[in-house]
């Protein structure tokens, strides 16, 4: 799970946004309501969640070594106010956090671990002003407390941590993600590491004063401590879980740490408070069938450790991944037979398990799918009560699971009764984050499971009645035209559009569509992510042009430029859709202006990479009949083949697929081929198709798809079997003879599964749908099209009520996004693929001469 959308999550409660925009602060959020104003010759810049004050005249090197001021919620506005006096005083540069909502985000419990506990950040301009900082700061701030600064080096005992890094933004590009860089000795960027763990660049020398604080950093005793760790099964920011040993004996035991000050809930709490409370709650429940023996509880290096049983089995989460039948390829009778009744058993003995535990007169504040582990009996048992709390001093948990976690007018043990509920749903229909968003689908997710399992009347009365909201429950079910016995597809299309509309925010100038939370990386601009690919979807779709949200695409290119060339998360992306509305100097100037950064390309992608940029160079030549980009698109296109030459093989971590892996050269190289005719070019799109099916595998279900690590496998089309298919459809009916065309219906069998966790188009249903549809416009299939029609009529199942339109959850289901890659936007363009025999995205769709000889 990617822990980032958790502070995502903070701002908005419809959609993914940053806590930088000011229309999201509580009054008297702002520390700078505990601040004096600025001494005159000071800059304040607002960038993102940082607020920069800059002394007029202070010159700063590009990188060097910084300074991180931590502090806990209590303290904070005390350590910033000192800070900033100190700093003001003697025109050092610094930044710090804005808000007090900011600070509690960036150090809760699933923020990233390499960013938590940074209130302010200081910039000295060498290595004596970095000691004289930390020493005179460090004794104006003795005795503050804070967060740990896991990526820092921390000096002496105070809220004071250094690490060498960049002070300017400089990006470099690695395996197709753009990562903060630095500069090598010779100028060249290198990553600028940020890791939670201390390091310092080879290059750089350790300045002899923190040399101490290094040797003070390694000189835990290890050799006490009682545990031998094994390995790590689970970090978030407020500690680790560790697979241990105990020395005196040998057992093997759970070791969960707590970071003090870190890992904070919605109240303030912290790790080491909830890890305490876990303790005594186990101590309360010592014999209880299911529930882990506690062993020891100890403090060391500052943060509490707690020893207790290792329970067998694997997470609710992970059975249903290995079980549930409805995402293989054929779900027969039998299966989902057996299924229930499986299903209903677990149930069952969780219910028996929960009621072991509230004899004992516990509340266990935190029950979801990852928290329930299934042994190969099936039996059941409960980890992590770090929410729990007794009948007498009932604590209303503030994390929870989405999805799970009980309203807050639920009292007492219907604190459990309601994620108990939401499990017997779950269990035959994974979506209940979903109805966080529209708690009005719950009478039509009921209406599915009880449909395709055949579920009694009691069994869904008992989840109704305990997940209905008894405060404002919805008025109406929220069923919409997906439900319809045969949905008007021109309604749908509309109502999806509708939404669209109804989200966009041109008064702000970082978006105009709210999406994935990584447009606030690529910018909001882009195609895959931002406000060019949702028009190009509204257009393509038949649903119009918008000459007011045009406008605002040609100025945000300006004011705010994309950060690379690529098609999807760059300047040709955007150019693309520029093109294709009559921008010509618009789309011309981003194409030249970005032209520079093309030969420091490495990533040969569709999404950021070189394959994407020829292809868009390809189009330009032929929209404009100017054989000087197809000139440009062959240079690019030989660079590509001597990559792929020397491509390492398949590693742990799947890339295969259409934006990340062999896929979109393969796209590529078919397009030269159509473009010259010349066969090397056919030769090497198989040659690249072949490279990413060698990381695919047979699936549980018999369906080919790309393996992820040693189970896991996927079929989407950003990473997965899907895009594979949708190029290799293409390559097939070009050169049907072909081996690697023989792959393509195992690719597709793995896009027929009924049940889709996302609706999304490059990770989820919609790239499934318009695969499929792809494939059986090309080779009508009788067993495609139904696959296709499930596919259309499940899209209703993630369909959200809004603005008088359709709208989609994005990425883990916690928000809605209206992007192409991940919401509305890649679902309509799905959908008009599918029923209009519209190409599913730029560059597919051509119809390339068959090859009738080799």
């Amino acid at each position: 799970m990617d822990l980032r959308y958790e502070a995502f999550c903070f701002a908005d409660r419809r959609f993914y946004d940053l806590q930088s925009s000011t229309e999201n602060d509580l009054p008297g959020d702002d520390y700078s309501r505990e601040l004096p104003a600025l001494p005159d010759g000071w800059v304040q810049i607002e960038r993102n969640v940082w607020r920069h004050l800059h002394p007029q005249g202070v010159q700063l090197p590009k990188q060097g070594w910084k300074v991180h001021v931590s502090a806990g919620l209590d303290n904070a506005a005390k350590v910033l106010r000192t800070t900033f006096d100190y700093c003001t005083e003697r025109r050092i540069p610094f930044k710090y956090l804005r808000t007090i909502s900011i600070v509690l985000a960036r150090n809760s419990k699933y923020a990233p671990r390499e960013g938590s506990g940074k209130l302010i950040t200081i910039y000295p301009v060498d290595a004596e002003q970095l000691r004289t900082i930390t020493t005179e700061l460090g004794e104006l701030l003795d005795g503050e407390h804070g967060a740990y600064v896991l990526s820092d080096l921390r000096f002496g005992k105070g809220p004071l941590y250094v690490r060498y890094g960049g002070f300017s933004e400089q990006w470099l590009e690695v395996d197709g993600q753009r990562v903060l860089a630095i500069e090598g000795p010779d100028g060249t960027l290198v990553p600028d590491t940020r890791k939670p763990v201390f390091s310092v660049p080879e290059w750089v020398e350790l300045p002899e004063f923190l040399a101490p604080h290094l040797a003070e950093r390694n000189a835990g005793d290890l050799a006490r401590f009682p545990y031998e760790i094994r390995r790590s099964l689970h970090f978030s920011n407020g500690g680790g879980v560790y697979l241990a040993t105990r020395k005196s004996d040998g057992r093997e035991i759970v070791l969960k740490e707590a970071r003090p000050h870190a890992g904070l809930d919605r109240e303030g709490r912290d790790a080491v408070a909830r890890l305490e409370r876990e303790h005594e709650i186990l101590t309360r429940l010592r014999g209880v069938k299911g529930v882990p023996e506690v062993y020891d509880r100890f403090t060391e290096w500052e943060h509490l450790f707690v020893a207790m049983e290792f329970m067998p089995g694997r997470s609710l989460g992970q059975w249903l991944g290995m079980n549930y039948p409805l995402t293989h390829k054929e779900a027969t009778d039998e299966k989902l037979a057996d299924y229930k009744e499986r299903a209903l058993a677990l149930i069952g003995r969780v219910e028996e398990l929960m009621a072991r535990v509230h004899e004992r007169g516990v509340v266990f504040g935190d029950l979801h799918t990852l928290n329930i582990l299934v042994d190969e009996d099936d039996e059941v048992s409960l980890i992590d009560f770090e929410l729990s709390s007794t009948i007498e001093d009932v604590h209303r948990p503030t994390l929870g699971a989405p999805g799970f976690q009980a309203p807050a007018d639920r009292e007492g043990f219907e604190i459990d009764e309601h994620p108990l509920a939401a499990l017997k749903l779950w269990i035959f229909l994974p979506l209940n984050t979903v109805l966080e968003l529209a708690p009005a689908k719950l009478p039509q997710h009921v209406r599915v499971v009880k449909e395709r399992f055949g579920l009694g009347d009691e069994y869904c009365r008992s989840i109704v009645d305990v997940l209905t909201p008894r405060v404002d429950p919805p008025a109406d079910p929220a069923f919409t035209e997906f439900d319809e016995e045969n949905p008007d597809w021109t309604v749908v299309r509309k109502e999806i559009a509708t939404a669209i509309l109804h989200s966009a925010t041109p008064h702000r100038g970082d978006r105009l569509f709210p999406g994935d939370i990584e447009q606030f990386e690529v910018g909001g601009t882009c195609f895959g992510y931002g406000a060019a690919g949702v028009l190009h979807a509204l257009d393509v779709s038949g649903e119009g042009r918008y000459a007011e949200h045009e406008d605002w695409l040609l100025k945000a290119v300006r004011t705010d430029p994309p950060k690379q060339p690529g098609f999807f998360v760059g300047a040709h992306g955007i150019a693309h859709v520029l093109e294709n509305f009559g921008h010509h100097d618009a789309a011309t100037e981003l194409v030249e202006s970005y032209a520079p950064l093309v030969p420091a390309t490495r990533d040969h992608g569709l999404s950021a990479g070189l394959a994407g940029i020829g292809l868009n160079l390809l189009h330009f030549a032929n929209t404009r009949r100017d054989e000087a980009f197809a000139v440009q698109a062959e240079q690019l296109a030989e660079r590509l083949a001597r990559q792929l030459a020397d491509a390492p093989g398949p590693g742990d971590k799947a890339k295969a697929g259409l934006l990340h892996g062999w896929s979109g050269p393969a796209l590529f190289f078919l397009r030269m081929f159509e473009h010259t005719t010349e066969r090397r070019w056919l030769d090497l799109a198989e040659q690249s198709l072949e490279r990413d099916l060698a990381e695919t595998m047979v699936a549980l279900d018999g369906s080919l798809q790309v393996r992820d690590g040693t189970f896991r496998t996927l079929p989407y089309v950003g990473i997965g079997g899907a895009g594979i298919a949708l190029v290799l459809t293409e390559f097939a009916a070009v050169a049907p003879d072909r081996p690697c065309a023989e792959q393509l219906p195992g690719l597709l069998s793995g896009c027929t599964g009924e049940f889709v966790i996302q609706p999304a188009f490059t990770l989820g249903r919609a790239g499934l749908l318009a695969t499929l549809a792809h494939a059986a416009r090309h080779r009508p299939d009788a067993g495609l099209d139904r696959a296709v029609g499930r596919h259309l009529r499940a899209l209703g199942w993630h369909a959200v009520r809004f603005g008088d339109g359709i709208a989609f959850p994005g990425v883990q289901l916690r928000r809605l996004s209206m992007d192409l890659n991940t919401g509305g936007a890649g679902v309509l363009l799905a959908i008009a693929s599918t029923v209009d025999d519209r190409a599913p995205l730029p560059f597919l769709g051509s119809r390339t001469p068959v090859l009738t000889d080799r």
